[in-house]
């Protein structure tokens, strides 16, 4: 479509609004409104038919009116936007937390596809899939290079509920392949990816999104934990971009006593404004320490449960300001499946603070605000952290806190870019750490039987310069040519990044977290953290030691 069009038809998008959202409209417009959407309803029906008649060549309705809405949401703000019928499909599975499919966790190296890992009580697991076992044909259809991608391999196992799927697998051990028939059945997603006991007394759950599950998830979890003696919690908000605000209203609720306001929100609607309080019925955790892990990638739903309880003095917030979203969206789905979401109200935390940064400047300048974070050198260094319009906050211990641009943490751990080099972004772009480590494995069967169990594998197994040398030479047969300088600097993420995925090919999760977070600088901060976590919890105060 031309820019001449398409600026057109955002021009008089902004009119249909009112009447596609379902809104009622004599509730929230006068008479004078409704009468000037009405003549701007039949100015659109003239424009399409006009368009449909004269323009140069036949237009395609349906994708003059999808541009007509993406047009007129880009021009309301950088969170209101359309979604085509595919992309709504995908959404609605992240958020409803489940999918149709047979439940494996693939990893594709070289021109095979392994299983790295069948979901626990799931289709595959049922039918006797099990780790390491390599997949050569799907439905018949043998596997080559120009299908061994994620798209091909996703669409040849998801599925509806019920039906079934056909796997020729080759396991280490067996003569010959194998055939499984797989049922497929509905999948859970989990927005929780992975919770342990980091130390006998803290407990460590890891929240990527707030999806219709995550409350389930995280009580399901922060129980088992507390059965196992964790008295003390680090709670991973980094990289959570939102979702379903109930949700971590539900969750903040379990941090809190009753009676406290965990957020408000208000917008031009009666219906958009809501105030939200704990109660007496949730309350899993309302002592002990508690950290809470944020980042430049935390976000909405995220920063209300940071701010609640930072607000009430209630846990320690740690790492860089979060991302600065506090605006609630509503959405409206169309037949065909597509939908849009846009901007009905803007959240505040409990001291009353807004933490969404300015929207009202160019789109460009707002999707560049984080760049301009490490430019800036904020992401390194705290005193560069600058709130434009600022407002100064006070917790209920009277603590100072901020509103205008995210949650700044109360201890502020900068980004570590210490390790990063050219010659490690080779590796990660070739996934050569991956695909090295499992082949370590593969030609190691000594280690299954030297570490029984995961716990001892993170205690005693160390790469050693033997492992790194092979490393390397393995990334030059790779085509990554060998660079001394970068192989120095990045050397303590390769130890890391090889470990957890050795760990991860002999114990999946297990072997995985455990072991990256040995060297998470910001976790092992706030191990440091929770005597003064436990100190603001009884006494709204802290103490750094």
């Amino acid at each position: 479509m031309s820019r001449i069009l398409r600026n057109f038809l955002i021009s008089f998008g902004l009119l249909t609004l009112g009447l596609s959202v379902g809104f009622k409209i004599d509730t929230y417009l006068t008479k004078d409104r409704v009468s000037d959407i009405d003549k701007g309803v039949k100015k659109i029906e003239q424009a399409l038919t006009f368009i449909e008649r004269n323009y140069i060549t036949e237009p395609d309705h349906n994708e003059l009116i999808d541009n007509a809405i993406k047009g007129v949401l880009q021009e309301l703000d950088p969170h209101s936007f359309y979604i085509s019928a595919a992309e709504m499909q995908e959404r609605e599975e992240e958020m409803t937390g489940s999918f149709d499919g047979i439940g494996i966790e693939y990893s594709i190296i070289d021109d095979t596809l392994y299983v790295v890992s069948p979901l626990a009580g799931g289709p595959s697991e049922k039918a006797g899939i099990k780790p390491g076992d390599k997949v050569l044909k799907i439905d018949g259809e043998k596997l080559d290079n120009r299908k061994l991608n994620t798209a091909f391999i996703t669409q040849k196992l998801k599925g509806g509920k019920g039906s079934k799927v056909s796997l020729s697998i080759l396991r280490k051990g067996s003569q010959g392949a194998m055939d499984f028939i797989v049922t497929r059945d509905k999948i859970p997603l989990y927005s929780i990816p992975y919770a342990y006991q980091l130390t006998p007394e803290v407990g460590y759950i890891q929240i990527n999104s707030f999806s219709e599950t995550t409350y389930e998830e995280f009580i399901r979890q922060l129980e088992r934990l507390k059965a196992e003696g964790i008295k003390n919690l680090i709670l991973d908000l980094r990289g959570n971009p939102g979702g379903y605000l109930l949700m971590a209203k539900n969750i903040a609720d379990e941090f809190l006593t009753a009676g406290k306001r965990i957020v408000m929100t208000k917008g031009r609607g009666a219906d958009s404004k809501q105030d939200y309080f704990s109660t007496n019925s949730l309350n899993a955790f309302e002592e002990g320490g508690l950290v809470v892990l944020v980042d430049f990638g935390t976000a909405s739903a995220s920063e209300i449960l940071s701010g609640a309880i930072q607000d009430h003095d209630r846990g320690l917030i740690v790492g860089v300001r979060t991302f600065g979203k506090g605006l609630v969206q509503i959405q409206k789905k169309f037949e065909d499946g597509s939908a849009m979401r846009i901007v009905v109200s803007e959240y505040y935390t409990p001291s009353g603070r807004s933490i969404q940064k300015p929207y009202h400047l160019s789109h460009e300048t707002y999707d560049k605000e984080i760049e301009e974070r490490f430019k800036s050198g904020e992401i390194y260094d705290e005193s560069k952290i600058h709130l434009p319009d600022s407002i100064v906050y006070r917790t209920d211990a009277g603590r100072v806190v901020y509103g205008g641009g995210g949650i700044v943490p109360d201890i502020f751990i900068p980004e570590d870019t210490s390790t990063n080099s050219k010659y490690l972004s080779s590796l990660y772009a070739h996934d050569l750490i991956r695909i090295f480590s499992y082949r370590y494995v593969d030609a190691h069967s000594e280690l299954r039987g030297v570490y029984p169990h995961a716990a001892r594998f993170i205690y005693e197994f160390e790469i050693t310069s033997d492992i790194l040398k092979q490393f390397s030479t393995f990334a030059v047969q790779r085509g990554v040519p060998f660079d001394e300088a970068g192989y120095i600097t990045s050397q303590p993420v390769l130890k890391t990044r090889i470990k957890a995925y050795i760990g991860k090919r002999l114990f999946q999760d297990d072997g995985y977290y455990p072991a990256l977070h040995e060297t998470d600088p910001v976790i092992q901060r706030a191990l440091e953290l929770m005597p003064a976590a436990y100190e603001l919890q009884k006494t709204g105060r802290f103490t750094l030691r």
